[in-house]
């Protein structure tokens, strides 16, 4: 049977595949890809469709300068579940709800280099789409501008086959039951294919993002709650809205060829220092000449710059320049070769091109000075007769570098073949002396190779690498005026030259205005209002840079209390104020994590390499305008070299503070031991003293403070009298609180004092600064007959403080 080709011919079969294909749509190809997105299973399809909600809602409140307040609500409805997320936000206009609910890839961020939640308008879009695929339900949307005396209520799907939205229904008034709670904002509701088996996922990101966005309030309700029930999320107290961030443009040390070529081809820039100061950040006057001059490095090469020969020697400037000069007259000539030569011998070392500046001046000079011109000609026929003088013998300058830069062990024949072979080289070119530093890693390698062939020598890689630094380092950069950004933008190996010199200059890191990290103080404030602990630490890092993009490493610890004590750590992920809650073993901070010693840190490690064991929670926020996720669903960060070592680093920072508390536990645990057994001997000593002596029994109140250098606080009362005594037998100054609790109110409180009436209570508050081996003492009168309880005292630990009240 004949096949098809051979029917059709080879055109015909062309034409029949060419007829088969067409372009697909964005929201097509996730339709039969969603799991690329994170909706991936019913279990995680409705995390991943909370997590979009609520990260849109805090971003929309945030721009808008309110403080978030988010509700997020699951029922079950038969067979689907009912997702309703509602926000107090600032509302989205009717042009606008259809397009971003309703089409993939539309957004507002994708094209600003500033930090956000989302960039790339996919996230609430691919929640409509997988709850239309699931369920066959559209979306239900009500929203509210603030300001508006309207609420505006769609109904709507997304057509995948031209990535549109298709409106169903479209109200001012909302249908029973989906209004608004607030006054403004924006409510949506998706019915879908899923179920609860992810619960514990779930509750981890609302307590997660309550965890690093402490300025919001979050309140969640789950299927099986009681009618009012609900789990409340509140703000840290004085916790404020993240600062607003700023778009920057893109720096020089990230960007990629691509990019690079992309923005030559739009710029309106016609010369590179216009360029690189108009289309990057931290790009000034100053910054883009040393991007210039190693362009010119790259683009031109440099030149060699070789030792002047002196008056003494066979050949000499002078002489050569006298020989060169013609029909000028002998006066003139003779000040003209001796002005040359006087301003050749200022300069330790000169290239070609500096000593035709050194002509040009002399000429300028001498025919001031006598009216002789020295024009074009003559100053072309002396610079290449000095020039030749200069370049008599290279090999002797040569031979000062190389060996220089050469092990002692290569004897002076091997390092004079090495300076004669790498002179010919030069010998060989334009008579300038001009070389790229590629190309002169070919002279010295050939150089080599050759001497290592006729000389029997070993001239190894790191001699060759010294030897072209040495050269490289000696030449000078040419002032030829470099390309224009046309010319660079239509040549990939130009364009790749000046990628190279940006690369190499040192430009100072970019502006941190288009971040908004959490700071230390809110990671610590968020971890104290989600996990009751015994420690608490955070560390922000200073801002870094990759692929163009600033980005700042937050971390942040807390141990103890009531933390898990078995098992290991819980590792916190985020990125840009989102938990990362899915791919935690593919993500660059679980591998930092992993590869920390945390046995260094007092924490359990077994193997020594792995998640710490024990009741610790750690804590890792990376802030970036572009973060490098491993896949669309933006479950993990990529293993990118400089994100991880920020990481480390903040980790440690914070990890270091650990130590030092544990540390101090442990030393307080041992000394709690030691007083334990010295209180319980102690009075058996002086009873059997006495016993002994005969004599009355022994105050032995402070002797165990005194013992065990610690704080003593006694309150002596007599009559209407009351003193507090403070003892420090430690080794340095205490700053205790105290605070008495009295039945009547205090008078005549000596300074330092201050007493406040609470139900029926006095509070006498006093912070006094003992000094080691000194006493302080509060005096104040009461009514007789008042009673008291222990005095409470903060500021030192209950190992190092005896309360005898």
């Amino acid at each position: 049977m004949p096949s098809m080709q051979s029917t059709l011919g080879d055109e015909g079969i062309a034409e029949e595949l060419a007829e088969s294909q067409r372009q697909i749509s964005i929201a097509e190809f996730f339709e039969k890809n969603k799991h690329m997105l994170g909706f991936d299973s019913g279990a995680r399809g409705l995390v991943t469709a909370v997590k979009e909600a609520v990260d849109n809602a805090l971003d929309a409140s945030e721009e808008a300068r309110l403080k978030p307040f988010v509700r997020v609500k699951i029922e079950e409805v038969g067979d689907y579940y009912r997702l309703i997320v509602e926000d107090e936000g600032p509302g989205i206009t009717r042009e606008q709800i259809p397009k971003v609910f309703g089409k993939l890839l539309y957004g507002s961020r994708f094209h600003k280099r500033e930090q956000s939640r989302g960039q790339q308008g996919i996230g609430i879009s691919a929640a409509v789409l997988y709850s239309q695929l699931t369920s066959g339900k559209p979306a239900k949307i009500t929203s509210k501008p603030k300001g508006s005396d309207r609420q505006r209520y769609f109904e709507l799907i997304i057509d995948t086959d031209e990535n549109e939205p298709e409106i169903q229904s479209e109200s001012d008034t909302p249908p029973v039951g989906r209004e608004l709670v607030g006054t403004h904002g924006t409510r949506i509701e998706l019915e879908m294919e899923a179920n609860m088996r992810a619960r514990q996922q779930l509750i981890r990101y609302i307590k997660h993002t309550a965890v690093v966005n402490p300025h919001a309030k979050i309140v969640f309700e789950e299927p099986g709650m009681e009618d009012g029930e609900e789990m409340v999320f509140e703000r840290a107290d004085g916790a404020s809205l993240p600062a607003e961030t700023e778009e920057i443009r893109p720096h020089p040390h990230g960007v990629e060829l691509g990019t690079l070529l992309k923005m030559l081809g739009s710029t309106d820039s016609h010369s590179i220092s216009g360029f690189l100061q108009e289309e990057f950040t931290r790009v000034g006057k100053k910054t883009s000449e040393n991007v210039i001059e190693n362009f010119r490095d790259r683009h031109y090469g440099r030149e060699a710059a070789w030792r002047a020969p002196q008056a003494h020697e066979e050949v000499d400037i002078e002489s050569a320049v006298e020989e060169a000069v013609a029909n000028k007259g002998a006066e003139a000539t003779d000040a003209f070769a001796a002005a040359v030569a006087e301003k050749a011998a200022e300069s330790d070392r000169i290239s070609h091109h500096q000593l035709r500046a050194i002509i040009a001046v002399a000429a300028d000079e001498i025919e001031a000075e006598f009216g002789t011109s020295f024009g074009a000609t003559v100053q072309e026929n002396a610079l290449d007769s000095a020039w030749a003088a200069i370049t008599d013998d290279r090999v002797t300058d040569l031979y000062e570098l190389v060996d220089d830069a050469t092990s002692v062990r290569k004897d002076d024949e091997t390092v004079r073949a090495l300076a004669e072979r790498i002179a010919a080289k030069f010998e060989n070119e334009d008579g300038h002396d001009r070389a790229t530093e590629k190309r002169l890693e070919e002279y010295v390698g050939r150089a080599a190779d050759m001497t290592e062939e006729r000389e029997d020598v070993t001239i190894g890689e790191t001699a060759r690498e010294n030897v072209v630094d040495a050269i490289w380092d000696s030449m000078v950069t040419v002032p030829d005026d470099v390309p224009k950004v046309r010319e660079v933008g239509d040549s990939r190996d130009i364009a790749s030259e000046l990628l190279d010199a940006m690369k190499e200059t040192d430009i100072i890191s970019p502006p941190t205005n288009c971040l908004s990290p959490i700071t230390a103080d809110l990671v610590e404030a968020g971890l104290r209002k989600e996990y009751d602990a015994d420690f608490y630490a955070a560390a922000t890092r200073d801002a870094d840079v990759h692929g163009g993009d600033p980005f700042i490493v937050e971390a942040g610890i807390a141990y103890g209390g009531d933390l898990q004590a078995e098992g290991s750590a819980e590792l916190l992920r985020f990125a840009n104020r989102v938990p990362l809650v899915y791919q935690r073993g593919a993500c660059a901070t679980t591998d930092v994590v992993k590869s920390i010693g945390w046995r260094n840190y007092n924490l359990d490690q077994p193997g020594g390499r792995g998640v710490p064991n024990g009741p610790v929670v750690i804590m890792v926020h990376v802030a970036s305008t572009n973060v490098p996720f491993t896949s669309e669903s933006k479950d993990a960060i990529a293993n990118v070299p400089e994100i991880e070592d920020e990481i480390e680093l903040a980790i440690r920072e914070a990890a270091r503070e650990l130590k030092s508390y544990l540390n101090k536990r442990q030393s307080l645990k041992k000394r709690q031991k030691k007083q334990n057994v010295i209180a319980t001997i102690l009075p058996e000593m002086a009873e059997k003293l006495s016993a002994v002596t005969g004599r009355e029994d022994l105050e032995i109140g402070d002797s165990l403070a005194r013992i065990m250098n610690n704080v003593l606080v006694e309150r002596e009362v007599e009559e209407d009298t009351v003193k507090l005594v403070v003892e420090n037998h430690g080794s340095t100054n205490e700053s205790p609180k105290l605070t008495d609790i009295v039945a009547t109110k205090p008078e005549n409180l000596s300074d330092g004092a201050s007493a406040v009436e609470m139900d029926g209570e006095w509070f006498v508050t006093w912070e006094p600064t003992v000094e080691s081996g000194e006493e302080s003492v509060l005096e104040y009168h009461v009514a007789e007959d008042v009673s008291f309880d222990a005095v409470t005292v903060e500021g030192i630990e209950d190992e190092r403080l005896t309360n005898n009240t």
